[in-house]
């Protein structure tokens, strides 16, 4: 492989993780290759959080500040329950948690990210990106991109020192990474869990009802054995970004508004009226069902590695599937820098750090869903324990997860 090969690096997917990953490596010095399976680009979903753990990351490559133009900085994140709508707890964000995690907590678009993305990308004359286009074989280092166009369709062949797969839950990097090899690449499973979202207005009756029981300038999270939900401000505090996760029954792969609303109101049975009134406002409701990967193997040492959802894709009840997608991309392009030469070394090594911090994420993740959706004297306990915790105390908790920074390793 000659150096200008050795010094490429080939991205399928032009997400946050397969972008962010893009730029994380372009700063390091490398010719960077993307290619998109979409026509064009679109935000899939419409809110996103993002802990300081990611906004770090972003303000490192040069996205922050285009970001924070469209984003908000929460005030914090509320807990209440869902029948009452009393406070159960509140942990302490803007000026308090950038100062404490050394970074902000931002709440925004979809789209808004991949907008302040894209504009750091088109900044950057060393990343190229395609779309239309899919990665349909490896063999030793050679790469074979299909593309399809208004005209027909096209072989692009192309060499790298290293295939990303950043493309998401269903990866197609994943499943042909190593066919029939027993390596242990998996497909996603159905979690038996749905999320069911909406975008309102501030300005119409939905963002009205909303504002009348939330908190429009923090996260809000309601509790409730059924369901919980999750609403906070996007778009510069213009809309709400609402999302209710529910049990239910595996539906099309992708957003649908083939779900069966009765499967929300039937969970929200025994809300408070008005929270019952907002989610009737807000409809109509889009359904997506909830995929993990449970993948044993990230990496290939020839030169393949999957991060975010390709490699771990997690249910968001931690709020951290964007932010780990990004931690993924940023550490992977540093450890592949820091060891120039071996890439099989800084794979193995970017694979065993990582692995360590996302379990401990998904872990994060079933607690707060076995919490949220607590009932009983579970319930009367989780309470009980949020009553007699301050804000300051609950924050603390989260030093492990918002105050992350990447660690320089250094080969010897």
């Amino acid at each position: 492989m000659s150096e200008t090969q050795s010094r490429q690096v080939v991205i399928a997917g032009a997400g946050i993780a397969g972008l962010t990953a893009a730029i994380a490596f372009a700063e390091r010095g490398y010719s960077v290759r993307v290619f998109e399976q979409a026509q064009r680009l679109e935000a899939a979903g419409a809110g996103i959080q993002l802990s300081p753990n990611a906004t770090r990351i972003l303000r490192q490559l040069g996205v922050l500040d285009t970001l924070r133009a469209n984003a908000v900085r929460p005030e914090a994140v509320v807990l209440k329950d869902a029948a009452s709508l009393r406070q159960l707890a509140r942990v302490p964000l803007g000026g308090a948690g950038e100062e404490r995690w050394r970074a902000p907590y931002l709440l925004a678009h979809r789209a808004d990210l991949q907008d302040a993305l894209m504009g750091r990308v088109a900044q950057l004359p060393d990343i190229h990106l395609t779309t239309g286009a899919q990665v349909s074989s490896v063999a030793s280092g050679s790469l074979v991109i299909t593309r399809t166009d208004g005209v027909g369709r096209k072989v692009i062949d192309i060499q790298g020192s290293l295939l990303v797969g950043a493309d998401g839950v269903w990866s197609a990097v994943r499943r042909f990474a190593s066919p029939g090899s027993g390596a242990g690449f998996a497909n996603s499973h159905f979690s038996g869990e749905l999320a069911w979202r909406a975008t309102v207005s501030a300005e119409n009756e939905a963002g009205r009802a909303f504002a009348a029981i939330g908190a429009t300038d923090c996260v809000t999270t309601f509790l409730h054995p059924g369901f919980h939900m999750v609403a906070y401000p996007v778009s510069r505090g213009s809309a709400f970004n609402l999302a209710a996760f529910t049990r239910g029954e595996r539906i099309a792969e992708g957003w649908s508004r083939s779900a069966d609303p009765a499967i929300l109101s039937g969970a929200m049975r025994r809300t408070a009226p008005a929270l019952a009134q907002l989610v009737e406002f807000a409809g109509p409701w889009t359904a997506f069902p909830i995929h993990t990967v449970e993948q044993r193997r990230w990496t290939v040492p020839e030169g393949i590695a999957l991060i975010g959802d390709a490699a771990h894709a997690m249910t968001p009840f931690a709020a951290q599937g964007a932010a780990m997608a990004i931690e993924d991309a940023a550490t992977l392009a540093n450890l592949v820098a820091d060891i120039p030469g071996d890439l099989t070394q800084s794979l193995i090594i970017w694979e065993n750090l990582r692995r360590s911090r996302i379990a401990k994420v998904i872990r994060r993740g079933a607690l707060n869903r076995l919490a949220w959706h607590a009932h009983g004297p579970v319930a009367l306990a989780r309470n009980l324990f949020l009553a007699a915790r301050p804000g300051e105390k609950l924050a603390a908790d989260l030093d492990w997860l918002y105050g992350w920074e990447q660690q320089r390793i250094i080969p010897r």
